[in-house]
């Protein structure tokens, strides 16, 4: 009777200890997805304010930003730019293009590095 009471409680606590380990592993996950919408929400948004009167809603360019040249965000020339390229152009800036440095943090930069990615598959 009691090597079955103690098989029972290894077993009790082994199951026990398998949720755990599944919710710690699962929670996260669901939480940096939920989040994910809020963040491309957000970033979209920054996009919108910061971006796109010179590089058009879509990032094939506005008038102004044509008129300035500047490139089609959707394109391969700027699709192949590597990250922190793309990253170090939005935090300095490039020709008439103003660093965003001062104004926007380190993680929406690299957010709108992935936003500009996204851009590629509206083409």
């Amino acid at each position: 009777m009691p090597v079955r009471k103690t098989r029972d409680s290894v077993v009790c606590v082994a199951a026990i200890l398998i949720a755990l380990v599944a919710a710690i592993i699962l929670f996260p996950a669901s939480v940096v997805r939920a989040n994910g919408g809020q963040d491309s929400a957000a970033t979209k948004a920054t996009f919108r304010t910061k971006c796109a009167m010179c590089h058009g809603q879509d990032g094939s360019g506005s008038e102004v930003g044509k008129s300035m040249k500047v490139p089609d965000l959707r394109s391969p020339e700027v699709q192949k730019l590597p990250d922190a390229e793309l990253a170090r152009v939005i935090s300095d800036g490039k020709g008439g293009m103003l660093p965003f440095k001062s104004s926007l943090s380190e993680a929406q930069i690299h957010a709108l590095v992935s936003y500009v990615r996204s851009l590629r598959q509206k083409k």
